[in-house]
């Protein structure tokens, strides 16, 4: 059933039946568009419209939801660029694809490829992504953020520790479920469970996004609790791309009560966020106390009247004990460091986002980073009666983000200082990143080097070659190795040698190729010196008055010889692959015995590593006649010792007196 499944999958992606359909999300305040999450409907040729419910779990399952997501997110960005107006997109990403750590750059191509400004692009992820690796998550995070990317954390409210997770991550928004938000009108509980994540959010200067918006009497709630933007189908339903331009120019529905009108909603029961300020702070505190955030309220002279169990812990004294007492008194390290922050909020300015580090009490070593936040508080009369502070600690996050830029910093530096010019590609070949040694050598910025602008500081005698052998390569998934001259800066033509290997993923699909370019002049000079003094030996041995043959070991085949031994011998000595081919030529001592491959001088020099004297041997030619000559034999050692081959002089005795006996 899985293998009919992904093969019914995979020939809808071929085919392209998924496609991206598209929901407003508003601004609550004022009813403008703020962006759309894009959503996956597959158009199915024989069921129509299938809903992802029905084909989400089983690309996850066949291990097709990577291509799925981008082959939709690739056409949103599409759309984007063909309206002309980019606006904000949202798009979940599934938990299983925030297991892979290269989700960040693919997601990055996608955009270059549509010129989709990554700033506008908001990740939704929900609490189960979290569960089985955060520590992968928190990698994957921080690359997302550092692209420019937004987080979203989606569902809020109904995972396992949804709270734990926002000091774990660098949330931009919180969306609240669509299932505390539809029954907000008529439950008093959905109602709370919604103000606090609302307070919870803007005290941590998180975006909070209401789902599941149907009615008005919902979004003027929402509003009214200080929730920013609504998704729903009061502003419209999931629709195709042929629908955006049409519904960008409608006017959203107008609420009740925008700001700057009198009038307030009536939600028919009297205790709307709480008709006693102090019913109100039984119940938040109450949720707050069960918070994993430190959480607490000063009052204007910064006395705590308030704070929950994990601030307490964070201060390591009892909450019982702040109560009625000064941030002098109970946090003394770093009183002087926030009291200016609560001067600020207490005269009605909101403070979000301050670090600090937080000293043990007995030494002044660092042991803790926070991330504080200081909201003014305000009565009915709208005058400031304290400071609502949140206190959230992110030192595993500040842990990571130094060991990842202390990781850059380390391959920065063994990038500089490599001699070599590292580089990656595309699995098309197309440049991504390029090593500034690469400035440094040919002159060519990093814009102009990309894709295959590298080929300008190529030969061009050169060129089409290197593109071939890459293109070769890469279309086998074999390693790239190809030497080619590049122009330099110095106006000269150096040798360069290029080698790269595919990165492949699980299912052996090339995802990136990596590679190297290395100056090889020098090995260039070398050889061209070894061949010119190979051709100077030569030329000496043509020279020779004597026959010189070379033959390699232990094979004995012959490998060289001069012009002199080609006329005494009348034939191609090349002929000979081996030693047992020296007996083809028929040879006699002058005892009259005939010569064994292995008597032969040059067989003898291979085989026993000795220099032979001079013997005199009759040499038929194949015609009935024959001549003497006088053979020897000499090994050919290397720096080592060890025979690489031999060497054998042949001469003619034009006054040999002698017969073979």
């Amino acid at each position: 059933m899985t293998r009919r499944r992904r093969l019914d999958l995979s020939s809808a992606l071929a085919r392209g039946e998924f496609v991206p359909y598209f929901q407003p999300l508003v601004d609550l305040r004022t009813g403008q568009l703020r962006g759309c999450e894009v959503l996956a409907r597959w158009v199915h040729p024989t069921k129509g419209l299938v809903l992802p419910d029905d084909f989400i779990p089983f690309s996850e399952e066949t291990g097709l939801i990577g291509a799925l997501c981008e082959s939709v997110l690739s056409q949103a960005f599409k759309t984007c660029a063909e309206l002309g107006a980019p606006f904000t997109l949202s798009v979940n990403i599934s938990p299983i694809q925030f297991r892979d750590c290269s989700l960040p750059e693919r997601i990055s191509r996608l955009a270059e490829e549509h010129q989709f400004p990554l700033g506008q692009l908001k990740i939704e992820i929900t609490e189960s992504a979290l569960l089985e690796n955060l520590v992968d998550a928190q990698c994957i995070a921080a690359k997302l953020k550092l692209l420019g990317m937004k987080l979203s954390l989606d569902d809020f409210g109904t995972g396992y520790s949804s709270l734990a997770h926002l000091q774990a991550l660098p949330f931009d928004e919180l969306k609240i479920d669509k299932s505390f938000v539809s029954s907000m009108c008529c439950r008093r509980e959905s109602m709370k469970i919604v103000a606090a994540v609302v307070g919870l959010g803007r005290s941590l200067g998180l975006t909070t996004v209401g789902e599941g918006v149907e009615e008005v009497a919902q979004a003027d709630m929402l509003r009214h609790l200080g929730c920013e933007v609504g998704q729903g189908w009061l502003y419209g339903r999931p629709m195709p791309k042929e629908a955006l331009t049409a519904m960008l120019g409608v006017e959203r529905p107008a609420l009740s009560g925008l700001v700057g009108t009198s009038s307030e909603p009536d939600y028919n029961f009297p205790s709307f966020l709480e008709a006693l300020p102090g019913a109100r702070h039984a119940q938040l505190q109450a949720i707050y106390d069960g918070s994993p955030v430190g959480l607490c309220f000063i009052d204007r002279n910064l006395r705590y009247v308030s704070i929950n169990q994990r601030l307490a812990q964070m201060n390591g004294i009892s909450a019982k004990a702040h109560l009625g007492r000064t941030v002098y008194e109970m946090v003394p390290a770093i009183a002087d460091v926030i009291a200016p922050y609560l001067t600020r909020a207490l005269g009605g300015e909101a403070i979000n986002g301050v670090e600090l580090e937080r000293r043990d009490h007995s030494s002044r070593a660092k042991s803790a980073t926070m991330l504080t936040t200081y909201q003014p508080a305000r009565d009915e009369n709208d005058d400031v009666i304290g400071v609502s502070v949140t206190v959230v600690d992110i030192s595993d996050r500040k842990a990571t983000e130094r060991a990842l830029a202390e990781s850059e910093d380390h391959f920065r530096h063994m990038v500089e200082l490599n001699p070599q010019i590292p580089y990656t590609m595309d699995p098309y070949g197309l440049i991504l990143d390029m090593s500034p040694r690469w400035v440094e050598l040919t002159g060519l910025g990093f814009e102009e080097t990309r894709g295959r602008g590298w080929l300008r500081a190529v030969h061009p005698e050169d060129a089409s070659g290197v593109v071939n052998v890459c293109l070769t390569a890469i279309r086998a998934g074999e390693p790239i190795d190809v030497e080619f001259r590049v122009l330099g800066c110095d106006q000269v033509w150096h040798w360069m040698r290029s080698r790269a290997a595919p990165r492949k993923d699980r299912a052996g699909v090339i995802i990136r190729w990596y590679g190297s370019v290395e100056l090889i002049d020098d090995q260039k000079r070398a050889q061209e010196q070894l061949w010119a003094s190979q051709m100077r030996l030569q030329s000496i041995i043509d020279t020779l008055p004597v026959g010189v043959v070379i033959a390699e070991a232990p094979s004995g085949r012959i490998v060289s010889r001069n012009p002199k031994a080609e006329s005494i011998l009348r034939q191609d000595p090349m002929e000979f692959e081996e030693i047992g081919d020296y007996s083809k030529r028929v040879a006699y001592h002058r005892n009259g015995h005939k010569l064994e491959s292995d008597d032969f001088p040059l067989a003898r020099a291979i085989q026993q590593g000795e220099v032979t004297d001079a013997e005199h041997v009759y040499y038929t030619l194949g015609s009935g006649s024959g001549k003497w000559l006088s053979l020897t034999g000499a090994p050919l050692k290397d720096k080592d010792g060890k025979i690489v081959g031999a060497v054998a002089t042949i001469q003619e005795i034009t006054d040999e007196t002698s017969t073979i006996c």
